[in-house]
């Protein structure tokens, strides 16, 4: 989120790492089709030794329905329609349901964002990360920016909840006390531009700038 950091920024090298376990997502189902689509016993033998190789050299990562977060919560049957007034939503903050036509662009806020903006940016597959400012001091707040990628991810205050952190994605969340929690790196990577949202990949540039927007 960040532009004036170095390219070697612990954040950005989050966000590259995120994108190369997607990659290798996509690797790992094409070598399963390669094996089992291989004809003949002498093609199903050659391609299993090819397959047992690449796994060696570059294992698949773990699926993220293999990944487990304790504290979850899930929800299920979110409405996605477009309104132009002020949502009440069931869970604080919100994880999906109708919202605003328009997108929260992505980034570090240090105020208080739209949640029907934010709603929005959660159906493009983002994750909304809030903290109680009063809970939270900015050098927690700064160490959390750092472990977030850099990218799809919308940090922001957000008063009056009942944990000092929660991640939010379209349908799941889950409440943390501290930035060094491991569930927040297990839920970047289960839910960061997840195909369970409505429009994975979809735009969170180019929409709304809220007011106290610094990255």
């Amino acid at each position: 989120m960040a532009s004036d950091k170095h390219p070697d920024s612990p954040r950005q090298d989050r966000t590259a790492l995120l994108a190369a376990h997607r990659a290798a997502e996509i690797r790992a189902v094409r070598k399963r089709k390669l094996f089992w689509g291989a004809g003949g016993v002498t093609a199903l033998v050659m391609t299993g030794a090819l397959v047992a190789v690449a796994v060696i050299n570059d294992p698949a990562p773990q699926a993220r329905q293999d990944i487990e977060i304790t504290g979850i919560e899930t929800f299920e049957d979110l409405d996605a329609e477009h309104v132009s007034s002020p949502v009440d939503y069931d869970q604080n903050p919100p994880v999906g349901g109708t919202h605003s036509s328009t997108w929260l662009n992505c980034g570090t806020y240090t105020q208080e964002v739209p949640a029907e903006n934010a709603v929005h940016s959660l159906e493009h597959g983002a994750i909304w990360v809030t903290y109680d400012p009063q809970n939270v001091p900015q050098d927690q707040v700064d160490e959390l920016e750092s472990v977030l990628p850099d990218t799809y991810v919308v940090l922001s205050p957000y008063e009056d909840m009942d944990s000092p952190i929660t991640l939010s994605a379209w349908g799941a969340q889950v409440a943390v006390e501290t930035p060094g929690d491991e569930r927040i790196e297990q839920f970047v990577n289960k839910y960061w531009q997840s195909p369970d949202a409505p429009e994975p990949g979809a735009s969170c540039t180019g929409g709304l700038d809220a007011p106290g927007r610094s990255s």
